[in-house]
């Protein structure tokens, strides 16, 4: 799939890729994904609209329905996490964590 997409990869949720670069795409509606993988039409919603995570669940689903692999699924989920808990913490990471190579230092 090819969309240009503007956010750094890092920052984006799964459900806009799934949304962006296979529904879209391929014409598929998330109430049909919904009833090809056996989910509920608002779980595939909420991932979607980026209200809810991709589960390993979910990611063997997909992977299953789309020809990719879970992995695919579940490192979209993790660089998204990852990257959002960085923006959060990364202030408050410096003032409360002292690096070990500091420590070993003094």
């Amino acid at each position: 799939m090819t969309k240009k997409i503007t956010k750094t990869a890092h920052s984006i949720h799964p459900g806009e890729i799934l949304a962006e670069e296979f529904l879209k795409p391929l014409g598929l509606t998330e109430y049909r994904l919904a009833r090809s993988t056996s989910v509920p039409p608002r779980r595939i919603n909420e991932i979607v609209r980026g209200t809810r995570s991709v589960t390993a669940d979910t990611a063997l689903r997909f992977a299953r329905f789309f020809g990719t692999t879970a992995q695919f699924w579940m490192n979209l989920q993790t660089r998204y996490d990852l990257a959002k808990s960085e923006r959060m913490l990364s202030p408050l990471l410096g003032r409360v964590v002292t690096p070990l190579a500091d420590i070993r230092r003094s």
